[in-house]
């Protein structure tokens, strides 16, 4: 957290600006910012009420920003400070893509690290900060400005596009590197009943582990707020393909004022609802045995396959600052016949053995990372929520990350409780599938084996091999 004295200095600095509005008084000294108001200018600094004081609790507070038409929103944060929940559950930030609370919401956030910048895909941004009873911290001050995107000889950055198939792409591709500062955002529109798919040709933004300043975000669209961040990328590694939920998806691209790399190619094209089938699982063949003396034909090749799971989600958990109660509640079991037990989750009947190599597990997984296991729920029908915070990613695909502070997590859930085994605080190389809504999902076969620094190398390598 930020020395008093610094922050007083930053806010000193802010009172030098020009674009105050209506929701920012000034007394020759210093902003004041207030809980909420309209902001209508070319640019500006929003706050939280009473900054750099701690912000008030029991508070709701609401900003709308609106910039000359013809042009976009960008928000940049320069300090942020809220109570840091795993699941931004007590204080946080929503930002939304308009007027509205129920057009695409561009990020909720909390904690003490600072989000990225974010962009509009028109001339309107909101912003609503919430605040519980508990645990204040000083708020947060950011910037906004109109900005008109990126155009270089025909090729424009952003905007609203409504073709059946496409593609998007960094300013001055393929030619040279993007340009620093850049801000790009598209809102992509196809026919009702088709979802749209992403593909990508070629991929290289600046690399960092939380994709802090140089990255592409993918949003699910619509007119209501049904955006969830499907993915957000970075570093060298091509995204493996994205495929929206419904027939509207925002992208947003952005690069910092430092280091910029060769940027990205993808295509997109609609289909029909339903019809994306993910990636065969890789196959492990088992070569036959020697051929025997006789003439009998030899045995056929064995088989072994990798299969996919898609459980339902996980619930957060109950309580500030603590898990659920892990009360276990099992419905009794009946022994008919003096036998053993009837098993109540059909998965977990099979041995608790981790099946395949690391190699074929890696392809045949849709999302493979390192992490520390931080919570561990019972979920429904003997499932178990596992949440974990992200060490390293080394493949994602749709799986949905969380920013939250200044870690990365996920929330996973296991078909069976007790296979594979987890225990708390413990880390581990984790590769599973991703069901439709995004959802990381293990089966009893998962690969889950305990993570030490050594295997980070060993999982990269493989990560740049094919398949």
């Amino acid at each position: 957290m930020m020395h008093v004295s610094c922050m007083w200095s930053v806010s000193f600095l802010l009172s030098l600006s020009v674009g105050w509005t209506k929701a920012q008084q000034t007394n020759y000294t210093r902003p004041v910012f207030h809980c909420g108001g309209d902001l209508v200018s070319d640019s500006g600094f929003v706050g939280s009420e009473g900054f750099p004081s701690f912000y008030k609790p029991n508070s709701k507070c609401t900003w709308r920003i609106t910039v000359p038409e013809g042009n976009v929103v960008t928000l940049s944060f320069r300090i942020f400070d809220l109570e840091a929940d795993s699941q931004c559950r007590y204080d946080y930030l929503d930002v939304y893509n308009g007027h509205s609370n129920l057009v695409q919401k561009l990020g909720r956030f909390c904690g003490t690290f600072r989000p990225g910048a974010l962009i509009s895909t028109t001339n309107t941004m909101m912003l609503e900060m919430s605040s519980d009873g508990e645990t204040q911290g000083r708020g947060f001050v950011a910037y906004f400005n109109g900005a008109k995107p990126y155009v270089d000889d025909q090729q424009f950055c952003g905007g609203k596009i409504t073709k059946a198939h496409g593609e998007i792409k960094t300013p001055n591709w393929p030619e040279k590197k993007y340009p620093p500062g850049t801000s790009c955002s598209w809102l992509i529109t196809v026919e009702p009943h088709m979802v749209i798919q992403v593909k990508f040709d070629k991929f290289s933004l600046e690399a960092d582990t939380y994709c802090r300043f140089d990255y592409v975000a993918f949003f699910n669209g619509g007119e209501r707020d049904d955006s969830r961040l499907i993915g957000k990328f970075c570093g060298d590694q091509v995204p493996q393909p994205i495929v929206t939920t419904g027939n509207v998806m925002l992208v947003q691209f952005v690069s910092d004022l430092s280091v910029t790399s060769d940027g990205f190619l993808a295509r997109y094209t609609s289909i029909p609802h339903g019809s994306y089938v993910p990636p065969e699982p890789a196959v492990e063949r088992v070569p036959p045995k020697p051929k025997p003396a006789s003439t009998a034909p030899p045995p056929a090749p064995t088989t072994k396959f990798v299969p996919t799971v898609r459980p339902k989600p996980m619930k957060p958990t109950r309580g500030r600052g603590q898990g659920a109660t892990g009360q276990d509640r099992r419905v009794p079991v009946t022994r008919p016949n003096g036998k053993r037990p009837v098993p109540q989750n059909p998965l977990c009947a099979k041995a608790c053995k981790r099946g395949g190599s690391v190699k074929t597990s890696f392809c045949a997984s849709e999302f493979v990372l390192s992490g520390t296991v931080t919570s561990l729920a019972p979920g429904p029908r003997g499932t178990l929520q596992v949440g974990v915070s992200i060490i390293k990613t080394y493949k994602a695909g749709r799986l949905t990350i969380t920013q939250v502070g200044e870690t990365m997590s996920v929330r996973l859930v296991s078909q069976c409780k007790k296979c594979p085994l987890f225990r708390r605080g413990v880390n581990y190389i984790i590769m599973g599938q991703v069901n439709d809504e995004g959802r990381g999902t293990l089966e009893p076969g998962a690969f889950t084996p305990p993570y030490k620094a050594p295997h980070d190398r060993l999982l990269s390598n493989i990560s740049k091999q094919s398949c």
